[in-house]
């Protein structure tokens, strides 16, 4: 199956035919799967990573970087977010976090365009929040609220920058930021389920610390 799938190209629909010591062998796979059997698999790749560019411009030095154009720069940026993504989604946080901060150091230069330095800070700010909530998942609220922070420094109207601002600070027992963060989210996204639940939260803790017996 591996050697099959290197051959295909992305949207590409094929059918293999595996002979039972390539596939599931003398044990099978009860109940569907007797043993000794051939098994088709119908297999469409819908999308993939491709990592030959990003491996191709860390192979370079400092100054032919720099002499890249910033499209280039751009999709290599993307495609390690894109790998961060898919280590966050396996729960593998670490490694979701140390793709994220290899794309930041990508966007490391800046431009004297401001059309392009646009663009990165556009790409910078989709990494700042990864960055802040996948710190949020490791437990590490003082690093989230540092990433939230970069992130409303690119733009102060992110619901979700103030969100993940507001998550971290609650984690930190910082209640009244928490709710400073929260609560501008909140004005710009009235409705949101997320936001209303951690102010509820919120509550709660406050109300718990209130009553909360002292020696």
């Amino acid at each position: 199956m591996e050697i099959g799938l290197l051959s295909m190209t992305k949207g590409e629909a094929a059918l293999f035919v595996l002979t039972p010591e390539y596939a599931y062998g003398q044990r099978g796979c009860p109940p569907s799967i007797p043993p000794n059997m051939t098994v088709l698999f119908k297999v469409e790749v819908l999308d993939f990573i491709d990592s030959e560019e990003c491996d191709a411009f860390f192979e370079l030095t400092y100054e032919q970087r720099d002499r890249l154009p910033l499209e280039k720069v751009l999709k290599v940026a993307a495609t390690e977010r894109e790998f961060g993504n898919y280590f966050f989604y396996k729960q593998c946080f670490k490694i979701a976090k140390d793709r994220y901060k290899r794309a930041l150091s990508i966007l490391g230069h800046s431009s004297s365009s401001k059309a392009e330095q646009s663009q990165i800070n556009a790409s910078k700010l989709l990494l700042f929040l990864n960055l802040s909530l996948t710190y949020l998942k490791l437990e590490r609220a003082d690093r989230a609220l540092k990433y939230g922070e970069l992130a409303l420094e690119m733009d102060q109207g992110s619901a979700k920058a103030l969100f993940r601002c507001g998550q971290a600070c609650l984690y930190l027992r910082e209640y009244s930021k928490s709710r400073d963060f929260l609560a501008r989210a909140q004005c710009i996204q009235p409705f949101n389920r997320d936001i209303n639940n951690e102010l509820k939260k919120l509550a709660r803790k406050q109300l718990e610390t209130f009553f909360r017996p002292r020696s």
